[in-house]
């Protein structure tokens, strides 16, 4: 896995590797910090047989957002099919105002409205294939691109019943029911705290991507799975986004994405979230 690795890094002349360190966290990539023989330090990420273009299109996500946010994002230094090498970003003590510098950047990023829903191309969210079809309609995109074609993939490996997909497809149809009309902008799409780093200043940086154009509201979203963010991060947000007060209300309805995404990938602890999140929105009479 490491000969591609071993031989650009000769070739280039940035020294060969003297010390690596595994990083945790990743659950679909050997992520490491890698120590040169010429003093440099960089990260690399690695799989013996990554999804087609994998890393490829998370580089081009990692570009998108360094152009459009002040947030730090790692610099990708070389990028083949085997491995993503990016700058370190170092790790620090978060600053007092870390999730406040957090909101102001996503705020910043979330301000800047594209002309359509989708992407340059399609990538992944974890090892799962993200479909980013250029798209008009924001509805459209989100219930055919992100909840259906995912309970698909779920359906055919046999964790959703015929009778849950009905559900889904149903809610996917009428999202217009709980969801305001909103401008696709720039996202993330893999935002939460796993995903937020702090580098070696003790400010924030966004690592991991899974980037397209689409809700802000499903951004921020993602952000209350798995623990949520501290409130300072919300309020900060709130004050200096254009975001509806309502967006928490229909958060649910966004995350059956990620929670499909999880099912797919991690197995059928998520469908309860899943069923319960259906029966919110829309009960079975």
């Amino acid at each position: 896995m490491t000969d591609g690795l071993n031989r650009w890094l000769s070739h280039s002349g940035m020294g060969k590797i003297q010390e690596t360190s595994a990083l945790g966290g990743g659950c679909i990539n050997k992520t490491s910090v890698l120590k040169l023989s010429s003093g440099k330090k960089l990260i690399a990420k690695q799989h013996p047989h990554p999804p087609s273009n994998m890393f490829p299109s998370e580089a081009i996500g990692l570009s998108a957002l360094s152009k459009e946010t002040s947030l730090r994002i790692p610099k990708v230094i070389h990028v083949e099919e085997s491995f993503l090498l990016l700058e370190d970003l170092g790790q620090g003590r978060p600053l007092s105002n870390f999730w406040q510098q957090l909101a102001l950047g996503l705020a910043e990023l979330h301000s800047m409205p594209k002309p359509e829903y989708g992407f340059t191309m399609d990538n992944y969210c974890g090892s799962s294939a993200q479909i980013n079809t250029r798209t008009e309609d924001g509805f459209q995109f989100f219930s055919e691109f992100r909840i259906i074609n995912m309970a698909r993939q779920c359906l055919d490996k046999h964790l959703l019943s015929a009778d849950t997909m009905n559900h889904l497809e149903y809610v996917g149809s009428s999202l217009t029911d709980w969801i305001p009309k909103q401008k696709p902008v720039l996202i993330h799409g893999d935002l939460w705290s796993g995903n937020v780093h702090c580098d070696e200043n003790g400010d924030p940086a966004l690592i991991d991507p899974a980037s397209y154009w689409g809700w802000a509201e499903a951004e921020l979203a993602m952000t209350l799975l798995f623990g949520g963010f501290p409130e300072d991060f919300y309020g900060c947000y709130e004050e200096h986004g254009n975001m509806d007060t309502q967006w928490r209300e229909r958060a649910d309805l966004y995350n059956l994405y990620h929670l499909l995404n999880h099912l797919l990938l991690f197995g059928e602890s998520y469908l309860g979230q899943i069923e319960s999140t259906l029966n919110r929105f829309a009960p079975r009479h």
